[in-house]
């Protein structure tokens, strides 16, 4: 074990004894292409609200990613419209949902662009900010709707669309059904095929509703060493053993801050983008990542600049408090021992 590994590790069981990584399923970072700390753990599991009584977590333990999901399907997005299968960001939204004719008809829907759904901004009311076990949040009244799609895109009206970030799973689920019918098959099909075969990873799941619609938004279920290979696949510009997997254009956009969330934090497409704390990133200086990040405390941290990933997996879901471990790793494990 090297000196990198060795550091971390001790600093990792630092934090978890002094009661700052509680509720920690896993993490793995790889630098400079390496695995320099692996470690799972134990505890009670969740698969959506589905317990799964105490967990001893390993290398080969799928964990629900939650929304880190979202990332991963505007991968697949950028994908598919490399193939010519779905619309361009620009284009109209609506008309590629032609079975609404009456929403289509409502000029103030028109402006509506597939890319007002890749950056969640989409100007609709939409609210998950109460516990995901309540029809009063939005994501979950969609996935008691008799028709997912007309529920987000008839949501009425709060502003004028591409002005201001606002959290939508509704937007990704949209997403989702593009994907699909532009390529006559399933999401969790298509992502098999295009983006999962080939980074060699064999085991996911993806959990569909009561309608049978794969959840694009919050639905898959890796491992952390299959969540690393695709922070991997981002570091590589989109390609893998050679191969462009990713269109480097798509990457190139989908990492472009579109929407400002709050001060050094934005949005892209589906992909979070921020700046690391000085007082914790290496040498004193500031960093650009990016990442995707879920309930619970999941989070997939990648910084091209110290060719880094750290993904971390917790069930700390619905907490207040659940963003506290993956902070903890990235910014008191990891952070302060790397040099770029």
């Amino acid at each position: 074990m090297d000196a990198l590994a060795v550091e971390l590790d001790e600093r990792l069981h630092d934090a978890i004894e002094a009661g700052r990584a509680q509720g920690l399923h896993g993490v793995v970072v790889l630098h400079h292409g390496e695995v320099v700390l692996e470690r799972y753990g134990a505890g009670e599991d969740f698969s959506w609200g589905d317990s799964l009584g105490h967990v001893t977590f390993g290398p080969d333990t799928l964990h629900d990613v939650r929304s880190v999901s979202k990332s991963v399907t505007a991968l697949v997005y950028g994908i598919a419209l490399e193939a010519g299968l779905v619309p361009e960001p620009q284009e109209s939204l609506l008309r590629n949902f032609p079975q609404y004719p009456d929403l289509m008809a409502d000029p103030e829907r028109a402006g509506l662009t597939v890319e007002h759904a890749l950056t969640m901004t989409l100007g609709l009311e939409w609210n998950e900010d109460v516990p995901y076990t309540s029809t009063a949040n939005s994501e979950i009244a969609m996935e008691m709707a008799p028709d997912r799609f007309r529920f987000v895109l008839e949501r009425p009206i709060a502003e004028p669309p591409g002005e201001r970030w606002h959290y939508c799973g509704g937007a990704t689920a949209l997403l989702g059904w593009l994907i699909e019918r532009g390529a006559g098959e399933r999401l969790p099909d298509v992502a098999r095929r295009v983006l999962f075969a080939p980074l060699g990873i064999d085991a996911f799941d993806w959990m569909s509703g009561d309608d049978g619609v794969a959840a694009a938004a919050s639905g898959l279920r890796l491992t952390p060493r299959s969540l690393v290979r695709i922070g991997e696949l981002v570091l590589a510009g989109g390609v893998w053993n050679g191969g462009q997997v990713v269109p480097a254009r798509w990457l190139d956009r989908a990492l472009r801050p579109f929407v400002a969330i709050e001060e050094d934090f934005e949005y892209g497409y589906q992909w979070y983008l921020g700046t690391t704390d000085p007082k914790v990133g290496p040498g004193g200086a500031r960093t650009r990542w990016v990442g995707g990040i879920g309930n619970g405390g999941q989070h997939l941290f990648v910084a091209t600049d110290l060719d880094l990933v750290v993904v971390v997996t917790a069930g700390n879901y619905d907490t207040e408090d659940q963003w506290v471990t993956p902070t903890t790793v990235i910014d008191d494990v990891v952070l302060p021992s790397i040099r770029p």
